[in-house]
């Protein structure tokens, strides 16, 4: 499912115009990017966690020209879905026959 088609389902399901939608869908999205920029962690109860996770600095190698490099500590964007969440996908009917087709 792309962007533009969770921004027609919500309008459909709520009766706002796809314009006001796709403008507070892009609100959340800059606010959870801004937010995680600044190192603060995002908590949507019932959904999930948006969170920096800590990179620790470590030796890789470039195969190409046999050397090994040296990647600093870092933090990536991360997200962890709910309890609840982790458990409507694991009792979705519709996952089930997909996966057993």
């Amino acid at each position: 499912m792309t962007k533009a088609e969770v921004i027609s389902e919500i309008a459909d399901k709520t009766g706002i115009e796809k314009s006001d939608v796709a403008a507070t869908v892009e609100a959340f999205f800059k606010v959870v990017k801004d937010s995680m920029a600044e190192g603060n962690n995002i908590y949507v109860r019932g959904f999930g966690s948006f969170v920096n996770k800590k990179r620790a600095k470590k030796v890789a190698r470039n195969i190409s020209k046999n050397t090994s490099i040296i990647i600093d500590e870092h933090y990536i964007p991360s997200f962890k879905p709910s309890k609840t969440f982790v458990a409507k996908i694991k009792n979705s009917k519709k996952i089930k026959e997909t996966v057993v087709s």
